[in-house]
């Protein structure tokens, strides 16, 4: 009698892997938590808090760079006991959708939002200087900012909104909900205003409007705005090459099941390293699925491309592999 029934769970089957991130929280070195006793069957499409979902990958592999050493002793070198060495592990892989936090994974540096500028500003590498901000009132939610009858008419349906606090010349981390950038002198910032706003990731983007208020198409990852937040249009997005701030991430990779246990390969820190190389360059047309090119470092608009971000990540902290049980999907009583 066959017992595939029993085995079906340890013999997954999958096709795909998808992508899930979250913040590691930068004051107190707590990365995110993946619970695959409680979370390891989410629906794909709607991940647990905190996590983002980023996607669809390709050409996912692991590698593991921890090393075992060997204390050997006696004239004939005999191995006494082993240890390990350094701890160590390298994810790749190509992104499938390309947004914003894509491109701040694949850069792995400071990531900025260029703000949409005054018309008689002087021209400035990462946008000059931007239109006021609009500041959002009492009764803001993560999907809708109340900006008023007269501010509201400065954006339009389709644009980004970037939605932060104003910068205070503080040190240290900025960003609401993640931390985008460290700041330790206010000079090497121009005691720019607008700077936390120019790199946040706390960005929605318009679905709707009513006559005081933006919808937006997703919750803002930075929540519910406070008091003192103001909203500024996003027109493109930038990376610069030698930056000294590095991305930091929790990083969830679930193979989707199509028989068998979902496999979660789970890593509570990563940290992008050198990028890899481009494949292509330019643009092929939108129909074309097999292009691939890593962003420019300067790009204008909303990308909606089926380009391919190169990633390559290392590991900072130990990480765990799960394989959730699931009902089989084929069952055989055959003898």
């Amino acid at each position: 009698m066959s017992t595939w029934s029993l085995r079906a769970a340890m013999v997954p089957i999958t096709r795909r892997v998808r992508a899930y991130f979250a913040p590691v929280n930068r004051l107190t070195e707590t990365p995110a938590i993946f619970d695959p006793g409680k979370h390891g069957a989410f629906l794909l499409d709607a991940p647990p808090s905190p996590w983002i979902d980023l996607g669809w990958v390709d050409h996912f592999q692991r590698s593991c760079d921890t090393t075992t050493e060997l204390l050997r002793t006696s004239a004939q070198a005999a191995t006494v006991a082993q240890f390990r060495g350094s701890l160590g592990a390298r994810v790749e892989f190509d992104f499938r959708e390309w947004g914003k936090l894509q491109m701040a994974l694949a850069s792995g540096a400071e990531h900025m939002n260029v703000l949409a500028s005054d018309p008689n500003a002087d021209a400035q590498p990462s946008g000059g200087t931007p239109l006021a901000a609009a500041a959002v009132l009492p009764g803001s939610t993560a999907t809708e900012l109340v900006l008023g009858a007269t501010a509201v008419n400065a954006f339009a349906h389709g644009d980004m909104v970037a939605v932060d606090t104003d910068y205070q010349q503080q040190s240290g981390y900025v960003g609401t909900g993640i931390a985008a950038a460290f700041v330790n002198d206010s000079a090497d910032v121009n005691h720019d205003p607008n700077y936390v706003r120019r790199v946040t990731f706390n960005l929605g983007k318009v679905a709707e409007k009513t006559v005081t208020s933006l919808l937006l198409a997703q919750p803002l990852l930075g929540g519910a705005p406070t008091a003192g937040v103001g909203a500024q249009k996003v027109v493109a997005f930038v990376d610069r090459e030698g930056g000294s701030f590095f991305q930091e991430w929790s990083g969830l990779f679930i193979m989707e099941e199509d028989s068998g246990g979902r496999i979660c390969y789970f890593y509570p820190r990563l940290s992008p390293i050198t990028a890899l190389s481009e494949t292509a360059a330019g643009f092929q047309r939108e129909e074309n699925s097999r292009s691939r090119s890593r962003p420019p470092r300067l790009l204008c608009g909303q990308p909606s491309l089926p380009c391919l971000t190169q990633t390559a990540m290392t590991l900072n902290l130990s990480f765990a592999i799960a394989v959730i049980f699931r009902q089989a999907v084929r069952q055989s009583t055959s003898s």
